[in-house]
């Protein structure tokens, strides 16, 4: 360290200025690159009926792929460590507001809604005869147009089912 610690923030982010950071840092930013991509594809596979929760990580998503690609770029161009330091607080400042801030009211208003999906679901088929299909009279006179033997074999196929 030949340097005050303030002065470093205005020399190039640069193997030569910061042997044991630089690779460190592209290293790591390609491999959370890569996991956020997998993270983004094994998510929404698994929530695609759940929009808020896609719509939280398509913006988790794109806030990462910008947020790494530019830290990639920074230290591919050598820029001051005092931008690599700005990109890197305000990316992940945005990645935690998105998911602590912006998406949690949208996925509360979205579990009420499941819920009351699966409440008015239930007390639909609370009652017994709720799932029995009611004979018509009509049917049960006429016989729906079918001969007796007709009826005896349709019968007798329902209850082998």
């Amino acid at each position: 360290m030949r340097l005050l610690p303030w002065e470093y923030l205005f020399t190039r982010f640069s193997s030569h200025t910061f042997p044991d950071l630089y690779t460190a840092t592209w290293v790591a930013t390609v491999g959370l690159l890569v996991a956020l991509v997998i993270l983004y594809n094994v998510r929404t596979r698994a929530l695609h009926r759940h929009a808020p929760y896609l719509d939280m990580y398509e913006w988790l998503l794109w806030t990462g792929i910008s947020l790494f690609g530019l830290i990639l770029v920074a230290a591919v161009f050598n820029f001051y460590l005092i931008v690599m330091l700005v990109i890197l607080v305000t990316g992940l400042a945005v990645m935690v507001w998105v998911r602590f801030v912006r998406f949690p009211p949208a996925f509360e208003v979205y579990e009420q809604k499941l819920a009351k999906q699966r409440y008015f679901t239930r007390s639909k088929f609370a009652h017994p005869e709720a799932t029995i299909r009611p004979k018509g009279a009509k049917a049960a006179k006429a016989g729906g147009g079918r001969s007796s033997g007709q009826r005896a074999r349709s019968n007798r196929g329902r209850r082998r089912r």
